[in-house]
């Protein structure tokens, strides 16, 4: 996402497919045929509004700006037995994550979780039945008609679930932001004070020529941001999408006790939220090593691995230390299966 782009993660849609074209009564006026049948056409089908999961897309600002979206409606049959010309489509993009509910109801319509996905919200009327279309054999000059079916309205609420192969994890400050920088070409805010992050940032790691990661950086969680503290409910949401989550910890002035607290309350956080992040792959990093001296690096990471009994590394996301060895652990994680037996090696 680009500097100074305003992030938008909730909206609502109101849209409209476009009416059926009333079917039309007409004859055949033709020269030397004194009684010419009925040849009225039918009319035309409306559009209907298609939502498309965009993979270009990064955010619901431009439906937030305009929520009216009307397909065009289908055109009146006409004599000659000709069809009315039927209304266009309207395509609507939507970033790929966005979760599609009714507004009064909340009931889910539609989940685009993958680039490409297309889903008719609302299905344009029917094109009316011209007057040929009553003709038999002992009706050969019908006057009926019907008219085009009525459009369809639907009020939507919209909500955007980041799709990321990675989520950052880590109390403000943890230095995600500069690990994102680090590893990719976004540009996160960077400052030392609380919420440096205002809205979920996303870059692209290339591991090499074929191997590439998305990495979500979640603005810093705090304790008791399940029940809305700090940015709260507002971003937590984020984290369900992502494949595998890093979690990183700031060492610098903190004892080991202090780091196991802070490493427990991002979690406990997650597991009071929601019961999905249980079996998610997970990874901890101690960050800032260019901070910490050399010789107290490995015992406070062995000791660290023990109580933690899950495997930690040390890097550095402004010398780049460790960062290479573990994005190639991530890259193990991203299937959907983990496979129990990849851990990351001290560094």
């Amino acid at each position: 996402m680009a500097r100074g782009m305003r992030f938008v993660d909730e909206a609502l849609l109101h849209v409209r497919s476009g009416r059926g074209g009333d079917g039309c009564v007409s004859f055949r006026r033709e020269k030397y045929v004194p009684r010419g049948g009925p040849d009225g056409g039918d009319g035309g089908r409306g559009g209907h509004v298609i939502l498309v999961a965009d993979s270009q897309i990064s955010t619901l600002l431009d439906i937030g700006r305009a929520r009216f979206y009307r397909a065009r409606s289908g055109q009146q049959g006409g004599g000659s037995s000709c069809t009315g010309r039927s209304g266009d489509d309207l395509r609507i993009p939507l970033p790929v994550g966005t979760v599609v509910r009714e507004r009064e109801s909340g009931s889910l319509v539609v989940d685009l979780d993958r680039p490409g996905l297309e889903f008719v919200v609302a299905e344009g009327g029917e094109g009316g039945r011209g007057n040929e279309g009553f003709k038999t054999a002992t009706h050969q000059a019908p006057r009926e008609w019907t008219p085009g079916g009525e459009p369809i309205e639907r009020e939507l609420s919209l909500e955007l679930k980041l799709v990321a192969d990675v989520g950052l994890l880590g109390l403000p400050n943890a230095g995600k932001s500069t690990f994102l920088s680090r590893v990719s070409a976004a540009h996160p805010r960077i400052a030392d004070y609380p919420f440096t992050t205002l809205a979920p940032q996303l870059g692209i790691v290339e591991l090499d020529a074929e191997r590439r990661i998305v990495v979500a950086d979640i603005p810093g969680i705090i304790e008791g941001a399940h029940q809305g503290v700090g940015l709260g409910l507002d971003f937590l949401r984020h984290l369900e999408r992502t494949r595998v989550l890093l979690h990183l910890l700031d060492p610098h002035g903190r004892d080991l006790d202090t780091l196991l607290h802070e490493h427990l309350v991002i979690r406990e956080e997650l597991r009071q939220y929601s019961s999905v992040f249980e079996t998610r792959p997970k990874l901890t990093v101690l960050n800032k090593a260019d901070l910490v001296a050399e010789e107290e690096r490995e015992p406070l990471r062995q000791e660290l691995q023990r109580r933690l009994g899950e495997p930690v590394a040390w890097i550095s996301g402004v010398s780049g230390h460790g960062i290479p060895r573990v994005l190639e652990a991530l890259w193990k994680r991203i299937p959907a299966v983990l496979d129990p037996e990849a851990g990351v090696e001290p560094s």
